[in-house]
This record gives C-alpha cells, sequence and structure tokens, in this order.
C-alpha cells in the first residue's frame, strides 16, 4: 500500500522553538519549577517530556522530576484494540501535593488525555494538573484543553496529523499532515523504533 502525501508543518527546528517557548510559559505560568513535575504519555509524549524536562535545566538550573505514563488499559478503546502494546509507566516519585505537567505529542479528540488523568489518578493525588501538547489539531470530543502548546494545526477530521522524532522513528523530527486513504485509522504516527 502506497504511504499517503504528507505536508510538513513543522520541522526539526520548528519543534526545538516550540519546546524551549514551551519550556518558559510553564516556567511563567507556575513562577518557577517549584514542586513540578513532568509526566510524557508513551510513545512520543516521553521523548517531549525530556526535551522539555533539559530546557528548563537550562532556563531555570533546577532538574525536575520526570515520569513516564503508559495508558494502554485506560483507554476507551480498549476492548477494541486486538492487540495493544503494552509497555510500561514509570513514575519513580510521589505526584501527591505536586503540579504534573502532562506531555503528550498531538492533542485530538482528547481521549488520550481523559485515560491519562485517569491513570494519574490511580497512581496519586496531585495538586493541579497541567496539559503540554505539541500540536493541538482541534475536533474535541471531550471537554479538554491544552495549557500549553507548541502549534495550532487546523485540519479536517480524513487527516492525520502526526509527529516523528528521531530517537523514536530514526528520522530527522517533523510534523505531517495528511489525507487517510478510505478506510484508513486517524491516530498516532506507528511505532517504527527497531527492536
Amino acid at each position: 500500500m502506497e504511504e499517503p502525501k504528507a505536508f510538513e508543518c513543522m520541522n526539526s527546528e520548528g519543534i526545538d522553538r516550540a519546546m524551549t517557548r514551551m519550556a518558559h510559559q510553564i516556567l511563567e505560568a507556575n513562577k518557577g519549577a517549584d514542586g513540578l513535575v513532568l509526566v510524557g504519555i508513551l510513545t512520543r509524549g516521553d521523548e517531549l517530556a525530556k526535551k522539555l524536562e533539559r530546557r528548563i535545566l537550562d532556563i531555570e538550573g533546577i532538574e525536575l522530576p520526570l515520569g513516564v505514563l503508559d495508558i494502554s488499559f485506560y483507554r476507551d478503546d480498549f476492548a477494541t484494540h486486538f492487540s495493544p502494546e503494552v509497555l510500561s509507566t514509570d513514575i519513580p516519585f510521589s505526584i501527591d501535593g505536586k503540579t504534573v505537567v502532562l506531555v503528550d505529542d498531538v492533542l485530538y479528540t482528547g481521549r488520550t488525555i481523559r485515560a491519562a488523568l485517569d491513570a494519574l489518578m490511580d497512581i496519586g493525588r496531585p495538586k493541579a494538573v497541567q496539559l503540554a501538547v505539541l500540536v493541538d489539531r482541534g475536533h474535541r470530543e471531550l471537554p479538554i484543553r491544552a495549557d500549553f502548546v507548541g502549534k495550532n494545526v487546523p485540519s479536517s477530521e480524513s487527516q492525520n496529523v502526526r509527529l516523528l522524532l528521531e530517537e523514536v522513528d530514526g528520522v530527522p523530527s517533523v510534523v505531517e499532515v495528511y489525507d487517510v486513504p478510505e478506510g484508513g485509522r486517524v491516530g498516532s504516527a506507528p511505532i517504527r523504533r527497531e527492536a
């Protein structure tokens, strides 16, 4: 099957600039880094959280606690995914009383974030949860909005907006928009990491 034709809406330099801007916005909104923790949603949100952590370290000189959240079993479409890839949550610190900055790549319907909130609440009781996403593409089905957005990318519901990262996909980092072939699935980019 032929790969759909994609157009690039953010290149690696644009992604880097967006991450730096979001790091500054997070620090500004929270009056510094005190009490903040970063939690990235697998599989690309965790890599973006690492980028934010490095930028906040450069700006503020503080290394924030960094965790990874796997929402596989919290998804509302879990039963329709015949074999979801189960990875693992790794949050080696307490989130109780902390401001959790939840990091994801593309915000679409809001269902992934709802699942992530459920998963977080099973782990602890944060003081607050803030959402940082690289791309907000619209088309929300749930009342969820991001606090920090790298770029708003208007798209139709028959298009996919995906982030490819060098660390995960082995290609230069890029955000692409492409039309989904008839019968295709709108959603995240598959993981292309070699085993």
